[in-house]
């Protein structure tokens, strides 16, 4: 049987209006107290009811999530990130996919949060990166909380997750560098998300610090998928001079790319080295294993959520409450695999 919050209010020795003042975190109860309620929750894994929530006043628990991702790995990290936190704070989540390409696409929010009557929206790439769709947002009587590509906080009103995309670019080409590498070809993604150019400009970075030349027949761009990188890596390879390296924007590419080059029978690492972006599954499912950096999705993901739900709980509590935005931040880390491993001065 499911346990009550009667039975919650006994084992902590509260009332029951003080448990359901901490399960709407209403920031006015004791730290002691808080703690004992919480430890009765967890002891007698206690869900609060979202829907009576919702019903017994005009603050809503329920959360939404917006998305336009082709990678399904990604989405699906992100979703069960989000559902983590979630449910460990009591809230509800709606799921609402769509294309940021659409004319429609800010009103398209707009409608999903004022039907669903959110109490917070998880908005990520593209859309987190889309004026229109911001100047909606910021127009709503709803929180939300953005994930981001870059680092740059200062004029930030709102909750973001910021991942260092730019970086992490720079330390993956510098890895190719450090190997030997001086022909570096750079395979990107979709233009319209800001991950796609702060990754190539840490690309553009690394080589501008190492002395090495640009060059605009080593650059491809499309969308983020398998067929983007063959298509690369084939132009590439018809070169009279091909580059030694490729660096794909994200893992999908990367693994199309060495799938081209295998099929011209190119050797990989010894005569072409490929490295991807994010540590997707593609990065483990290709042969040799792919060098990445690692983007922890599903903690991003949970770190957005808990960003947003402490910003709702400092909006509906201001008084006890510090008024500081909760933002987050988070670096890709290199990750070496087989993929770019071999003798320093064997690459060119």
């Amino acid at each position: 049987m499911k346990s009550t919050i009667k039975e919650v209010a006994e084992m902590a020795g509260v009332s029951i209006k003080t448990v359901s003042r901490v399960i709407n975190q209403e920031g006015s109860v004791k730290p002691e107290t808080l703690e004992r309620v919480n430890d009765a929750i967890r002891q007698l894994h206690y869900q609060p009811n979202s829907a009576a929530r919702n019903l017994a006043g005009t603050r809503s628990f329920t959360l939404g999530f917006v998305y336009d991702n082709p990678n399904a790995y990604y989405v699906i990290d992100m979703q069960n990130g989000i559902l983590s936190e979630c449910r460990d704070r009591g809230y509800e989540l709606v799921i609402h996919p769509c294309k940021a390409t659409s004319e429609n696409i800010a009103n398209e929010i707009k409608e999903m949060v004022q039907r669903s009557q959110l109490a917070g929206l998880i908005v990520s790439p593209p859309m987190s990166e889309m004026p229109s769709v911001l100047k909606v947002l910021e127009e709503l009587p709803v929180s939300f909380v953005r994930i981001v590509s870059g680092s740059d906080e200062s004029k930030e009103a709102t909750p973001c997750v910021f991942v260092h995309d730019h970086e992490a670019a720079y330390d993956i080409t510098q890895h190719l560098i450090g190997l030997g590498h001086k022909r570096i070809a750079f395979i990107n993604g979709d233009k319209g998300h800001r991950s796609s150019e702060e990754r190539f400009n840490g690309y553009q970075q690394a080589l501008l610090d190492n002395g090495l030349i640009f060059r605009d027949d080593y650059v491809y761009a499309d969308q983020y998928s398998f067929e983007t990188g063959v298509t690369g890596a084939r132009q590439f390879l018809a070169l009279d001079e091909r580059p030694s390296a490729i660096f794909a924007c994200n893992d999908e590419i990367a693994a199309g790319a060495l799938f081209a080059a295998r099929l011209q029978g190119v050797e990989i690492p010894s005569q072409l080295a490929i490295a991807g972006f994010e540590d997707s599954p593609f990065s483990r499912q290709t042969w040799p294993k792919l060098t990445t950096a690692a983007q922890p999705t599903h903690v991003i993901a949970r770190k957005a959520v808990a960003a947003l739900i402490n910003h709702i709980v400092a909006q509906r509590n201001p008084k006890g409450t510090s008024a500081c935005i909760p933002h987050q931040h988070f670096t890709p880390e290199l990750v070496v695999r087989e993929s770019t491993v071999m003798p320093v001065g064997e690459a060119q």
